[in-house]
């Protein structure tokens, strides 16, 4: 997805601890993780919004063939 390697990971949390320090690093990682499970929920929650429209758009798969 993001192509990264395990150089640039290392660099980037290198940076991380030298930005946020040890005490700090528990409760941005909550933060982030708490950030990505509300999003997959938001996602979640708009594909099962669109999966019941076009559910109810979308007559059964009998019905279409006799209308053809």
């Amino acid at each position: 997805m993001f192509n990264i390697g395990m150089p640039e990971l290392i660099l980037v949390l290198v940076i991380v601890l030298v930005v946020f320090g040890p005490a700090k690093l528990p409760e941005v990682g909550r933060a982030i993780g708490k950030s990505i499970r509300g999003f997959k929920d938001e996602t979640d929650g708009v594909k099962e919004e669109i999966h019941k429209a076009t559910a109810l758009e979308a007559p059964p798969a009998k019905d279409r063939e006799k209308t053809s």
